[in-house]
């Protein structure tokens, strides 16, 4: 499947900004499941730096410095990317937990898709006991691990509410956690704590999701969102597996990556400094549309994702 992908975001400040420099997450990310065909940036007012390099993740960075004098930024990406995800065999064929904790332990591998890096906690993903403990009953001894992670992840799904209202960016999970209410970024960072508490390699993926109108609507121009769910790596032969804890489904051909990290902080698709003073307004429109935009008849409506939940650049 191939996808069309704009992503605008807007701010408009108070006073006049005089100096900014943002880094943008923004392109997404070639992998075994996905193709980058055409990406494109670009920002206005025009930068008088801009500069690319591949994060430690893997995921492409474009820093831009600004430093006319403006009120308004604008920075629109946009994309074609060809998603061709490899089926997911039977869960209960997998290897068990327990044995897929002890290779990720072992690995000698120190590379963007190794699993070493996304084995111990951070500051938005604690190991919390908590957290850790509502996990334990969907991994008994010896479970095939794919199988007890899509139990974990359909948990979760039916155990919290999507609340758009109930958190924010910066909110801890332990919050989250006790509410039981949030949005995506919420739900991928519990999950990814539950699951390292557990001795398990998880990393955060932001990206974007095809979404479906009900039968007989439209599809609305700008009105999707950027996403984020789950990667569990699940061995050697496996590898990274998908898993959005928001729409209770395994990751195939309706997500598209953008940036894979440790929690949200590796990958936020902007973020910054600048100089000024007052309040700043935050708009961000997406559209991922699939080519050519025929939506598949009777396909469900998943949630999109933390919406506009951009952060501030500051």
């Amino acid at each position: 499947m191939i996808y069309s992908v704009f992503h605008r975001t807007t701010y408009a400040y108070e006073d006049a900004v005089t100096f900014a420099r943002c880094v943008l997450r923004l392109t997404p990310r070639s992998t075994a499941d996905q193709t980058v065909l055409e990406h494109a940036i670009a920002v206005t007012p025009r930068p008088s730096q801009r500069l690319t390099r591949t994060g430690p993740f893997g995921e492409e960075m474009l820093t831009v410095t600004i430093e006319a004098p403006h009120r308004s930024l604008v920075i629109e990406a946009r994309a074609r990317v060809d998603v061709h995800a490899r089926p997911v065999s039977d869960p209960a064929d997998s290897p068990p937990w327990e044995t897929v904790r002890a290779r990720a332990f072992a690995t000698a591998d120190l590379g963007p898709d190794s699993p070493a890096a996304y084995l111990f906690p951070t500051a938005r993903t604690p190991i919390t006991a908590p957290i850790t403990d509502y996990a334990r009953s969907s991994f008994p001894a010896g479970r095939p691990i794919v199988e007890a992670a899509a139990e974990l992840m359909r948990r979760l799904h039916a155990d919290f509410t999507y609340d758009a209202e109930a958190t924010d960016v910066g909110t801890p999970i332990a919050e989250a956690f006790a509410a039981r209410r949030g949005v995506c970024q919420d739900f991928t960072h519990i999950m990814i704590s539950a699951l390292r508490g557990l001795g398990l390699p998880a990393a955060y993926v932001s990206g974007y999701l095809r979404t479906t109108p009900p039968p007989g609507q439209p599809r609305l121009e700008g009105a999707d969102a950027t996403h984020a769910w789950v990667q569990l790596w699940c061995g050697e032969i496996r590898g990274w597996i998908g898993f959005d804890p928001t729409n209770a489904i395994l990751v195939q051909n309706d997500h598209i990556t953008l940036a894979v990290g440790r929690d949200y902080a590796d990958v936020a698709p902007i973020d910054g400094v600048l100089l000024a003073s007052g309040e700043q307004a935050l708009k961000v429109e997406v559209d991922v549309a699939p080519e050519p935009d025929a939506p598949e008849p009777g396909a469900g409506v998943l949630r999109p994702a933390f919406g506009a939940r951009a952060p501030r650049v500051v």
